[in-house]
């Protein structure tokens, strides 16, 4: 099985995807969190930079509905060296489908159609898609996949679930077991595998499964991988990942309080890996200096005890 990271905005950058790979690995891809002006941001351009990305399969996401703008961006990735970007159109925030963006173009699929002819006729490089099934109805799944089929993706990344379930409910086995009759493209499944149960039950319903990209379930255990791979796993690193990410952040941001606000972002997740952590979660979310903040994080490593699903436990 192939392992990816999916992305995640302002969670999983380069300070945070090397720290993971340098502590954990066992990911055949990272995606970057989207890319979506004509041109890259400083901050942007930091992120995709080769010489922060050393040793790492990452793979550059692209989020926009205009097609000179998809191709600017391509430009500019191939002058460094990317040879394969990723077309997002499975983002459910609102205020991106409000733009016609992410999932919400998937709710004009002529207007997508020929975005997708002009990035397929003049990119110079190899093109993913990350998607969703649709926005309300299951029904609209066969319009996209006939659309789909006319184009040469390089790899379809199927979260199957409709912009307007977001993250809830139950991901659409079926949807993608239809992608798998119809498209003759490399495929990725996407959604809810969180543990070495989740995973063995998706398999029994889609046994052709052979990538699957790992989001929020990576976030709140960065031992996944290795579970899933059924290797050894170590709660002990935890700590020294952390540390890694902090001192990252510390490194390259002015002021305590921007990379307090990164920290905590992630602290949503990493949070629910510890067993009898609220009031030291209460206290990193209070933190205004990163001194208070490590003696709250200190005191979690310290006393709460790291939760691993068992093989079996569903999580």
């Amino acid at each position: 099985m192939n392992y990816y990271m999916a992305p995640m905005e302002g969670l999983t950058t380069y300070i945070f995807r090397n720290a993971f790979h340098q502590y954990y690995g066992g990911i055949d891809k990272y995606f970057t969190p989207f890319l979506c002006n004509r041109h890259m941001s400083s901050r942007e351009k930091n992120d995709i930079l080769p010489e922060h990305n050393r040793g790492m399969c990452t793979i550059p996401q692209i989020l926009t509905n205009k097609a000179e703008d998809f191709l600017s961006l391509c430009q500019d990735l191939s002058s460094y060296g990317y040879d394969t970007v990723n077309l997002n159109l499975g983002c459910p925030s609102g205020t991106v489908v409000a733009k016609g963006r992410g999932a919400g173009f998937l709710s004009c699929p002529d207007e997508l159609d020929a975005f997708l002819d002009e990035i397929f006729s003049r990119c110079p490089l190899s093109i993913s898609i990350k998607t969703r099934i649709g926005m309300e109805q299951e029904s609209e799944w066969e319009t996209l996949l006939s659309l789909y089929q006319k184009y040469p993706i390089a790899e379809l990344i199927i979260h199957p679930r409709l912009q307007k379930e977001g993250y809830g409910g139950t991901p659409h086995l079926s949807a993608y077991k239809r992608a798998e009759e119809m498209l003759s493209c490399p495929l990725c499944y996407n959604g809810d595998i969180i543990s070495p149960a989740t995973q063995e039950k998706t398999l029994k319903t889609l046994p052709g499964i052979k990538t699957i990209m790992l989001g929020r379930g990576l976030l709140k255990n960065p031992l996944l991988p290795a579970l899933l791979r059924q290797e050894n796993t170590d709660p002990s690193t935890l700590k020294s990942f952390h540390d890694t990410i902090l001192d990252g952040y510390l490194s390259i941001m002015s002021g305590d309080m921007n990379t307090l606000y990164k920290m905590k972002d992630l602290w949503t997740f990493f949070g629910q890996s510890f067993d009898g952590a609220e009031k030291y979660l209460k206290a990193i979310r209070k933190a205004r200096t990163v001194t208070d903040y490590r003696l709250a994080v200190n005191a979690i490593f310290r006393t709460c005890r790291v939760i691993l699903p068992a093989p079996s436990d569903p999580w």
